[in-house]
């Protein structure tokens, strides 16, 4: 690629909303277009000076200080990459969406790389009024599985312990998503019935029932054109997993008491914090609905994962549940704060950081406010923990076919270990497990 066609490629990409830089294989930057300039530069000079020293403060390139390189990673394979990175901005850090393209010459030799950049609305890596926050690994790794299924409208699981914000990260799949400007509807699937469950999702026609004065658009109705979001799914009766599937299936429903089967639109977002894959196995969760919500988990991670996380969210949600305007924490507080374990996660900071500032009559929240009215229960186990459990009463044979085949997969022990851990004989223990080959 020659200079004049070098420039012919700087004129389109300045004529593009989206900030981009033009760089050789050395990351050193070409060209940057007005976008980046206004978005990036900060006012100072961005040619000639490199793409990491710009983005990341580096003095050298990110693969060798600890992050993942889309240069690199182009370079490799010959074909654009992505990554997430923390950019450096005139407003601060920020979570940017990075994409690198191989530019190539008449001769198909790669001679330069565009780089184009996409802050995220959806997460800050400060505090912030609303919305997501965090910049820890594994913060920035569920948000970058949430960039890359949003634009799709592959349906969602998004599993994790309670209290781990999975609403917030279904908002975002939502506003990230090409039905931004349709509507979210959330539903709590916990303590649904029969007949609640079908006159909320699908409403009701006129005389459906007695009360029934006027025809009721449900739910799934309501989130045309936008994301309809299943809060605890886990909680479904089995025979209201049969409906949901029906639904999901053929894409249609029915209102109450209505003859007409109606199209559905929307793109479907679940959670839970129980194990799905666990109920599968107890019969407890339908395994056809399963496959059909669980086309891309993301995993929700618990505050003990994201410690680093900590001083940013009490900032933040200081800032969301304070009455009074502008009080800070002590520095004590801030390390209470970081050096507790949430069994509620975000939920219980939140409520915690909420009755400190009832307490407090100053302008500083401090550790004593905190530790005043702290809760301080066991925290749950983890669902992956491989617990044996059995959600409902069943048959004892079934119980213990269930038992025998959770048990026989534990330790890897022999059959003679084994059997004198459950207390029967080799003997006993070998038809036991023959009858269960032919269950």
């Amino acid at each position: 690629m020659g200079e004049h066609s070098l420039g012919e490629l700087v004129s389109f990409l300045d004529g593009l909303p989206e900030p981009r830089i033009v760089m050789n294989a050395d990351y050193r930057i070409i060209a940057a277009n007005a976008a980046y300039v206004r978005d990036f530069g900060g006012g100072r000079l961005i040619t000639g000076r490199t793409c990491y020293e710009v983005s990341h403060h580096f003095d050298v390139p990110c693969d060798q200080a600890g992050e993942s390189c889309p240069l690199k990673q182009s370079q490799k394979s010959g074909a654009p990459q992505r990554v997430l990175h923390l950019h450096h901005t005139p407003r601060g850090e920020e979570h940017v969406a990075v994409e690198t393209t191989p530019i190539r010459d008449e001769n198909g030799q790669v001679v330069y790389f565009v780089e184009t950049m996409r802050v995220v609305r959806q997460a800050s890596s400060r505090p912030a009024a609303q919305g997501l926050v965090g910049r820890s690994p594994a913060f920035v790794g569920m948000l970058e599985k949430v960039l890359r299924v949003a634009n799709s409208n592959a349906s969602v699981l998004l599993l994790g312990e309670t209290g781990t914000g999975k609403e917030l990260v279904a908002r975002a799949i939502h506003e990230a998503s090409a039905r931004e400007d349709g509507p979210f509807v959330a539903v709590d699937c916990a303590g649904m019935t029969e007949t609640l469950f079908e006159s909320e999702l699908f409403g009701y026609e006129k005389g459906a029932f007695t009360g029934a004065t006027h025809r009721k658009q449900g739910l799934v109705e309501a989130a045309s054109g936008g994301t309809l979001f299943l809060d605890e799914i886990g909680e479904l009766p089995l025979v209201l997993q049969v409906k949901l599937l029906r639904l999901l299936e053929t894409g249609t429903y029915r209102r109450v008491g209505g003859l007409d089967w109606l199209p559905a639109d929307f793109r479907l977002v679940a959670a839970t914090h129980r194990d799905l894959s666990a109920m599968v196995v107890a019969e407890t969760f339908r395994r056809d609905l399963y496959f059909r919500i669980n086309t891309f988990p993301i995993r929700t991670p618990a505050l003990h994962e994201r410690p680093e996380d900590i001083p940013l969210l009490a900032v933040s949600l200081l800032e969301r549940v304070d009455r009074e305007a502008g009080r800070k924490f002590t520095p004590e507080a801030l390390t209470w704060l970081s050096g507790r374990r949430y069994g509620g996660n975000i939920r219980e900071l939140r409520n915690l950081i909420e009755r400190a500032t009832l307490l407090a009559d100053g302008d500083l929240i401090d550790r004593q406010h905190l530790n005043e009215m702290a809760d301080d229960l066991p925290p749950p186990l983890l669902a992956n923990d491989n617990a044996f459990r059995v959600e409902r009463l069943i048959e004892l044979d079934v119980l213990e076919q269930r038992y025998l085949s959770w048990a026989k997969g534990r330790d890897e022990l022999d059959a003679a270990e084994l059997a004198a851990r459950l207390g029967v004989s080799q003997r006993t223990l070998y038809r036991k497990l023959q009858g269960l080959k032919g269950a």
